[in-house]
């Protein structure tokens, strides 16, 4: 199996990471060109039957509909679902060897970096900072204008969504850290568009990492 290069950004919900993702990939980053890999977006597409599902069963699409409801995390014993869409995703949009990967969304928690790591190298990772006060406020002026039409975004899923990540995802940035990846902190506020976090993590990246 091919195994491509890649960046992770890892955030809480609300704080950017989709329209960051899609800038990245519209006007790169540091000397790099990027493909953007959005595993929620995939799974709403998939479970909402659009073309992107015809390679999945009806009771995968059912799954994965339960596990967007309930906001679950996939563990190893499901990840062969998030690995079908990932390679799926690779061989149609990378295939330009000068092009790497935004990994959103996958992984999110240990289990699944390890199993990632078989596909996509991490080089580095994005840590988008925020607090709850901050992911609300985003979120309420739906800043990044990609929280449109989503019935998950009121107050008690939200909270439960920064639960999840303060507990299995946050600890990824150490867990990469250790692995000897570039980690690149982007403090992001209320009112950050996804042009100014790309900016300042342009910015970032050239003085620290020259990428």
């Amino acid at each position: 199996m091919t195994q491509y290069q890649g960046i992770l950004l890892l955030g809480p919900t609300g704080s950017g990471k989709s329209p960051l993702g899609d800038r990245i990939e519209a006007a790169g980053l540091g000397r790099r060109r990027f493909c953007h890999f959005d595993f929620g977006a995939n799974l709403r597409r998939i479970a909402g039957n659009e073309p992107a599902s015809a390679a999945f069963s009806p009771e995968e699409r059912e799954f994965l509909r339960k596990v967007l409801q309930s906001g679950a995390l996939l563990e190893e014993s499901h990840f062969s679902l998030a690995e079908r869409i990932l390679t799926q995703f690779l061989e149609t949009h990378c295939r330009d060897e000068q092009r790497e990967v935004v990994l959103n969304g996958l992984p999110r928690h240990a289990g699944q970096a390890e199993m990632v790591g078989r596909i996509v190298h991490v080089h580095s990772v994005v840590s988008l900072q925020c607090s709850e006060q901050v992911v609300l406020a985003r979120i309420g002026m739906n800043v990044g204008g990609d929280r449109t039409d989503r019935s998950d975004d009121n107050h008690s899923d939200i909270r439960r969504k920064l639960a999840i990540f303060a507990e299995r995802t946050g600890p990824l940035v150490d867990y990469y850290r250790r692995a000897g990846c570039a980690v690149v902190a982007l403090p992001v506020t209320a009112e950050m568009t996804p042009e100014a976090a790309w900016a300042e993590l342009q910015s970032r990246v050239m003085a620290s990492h020259g990428w």
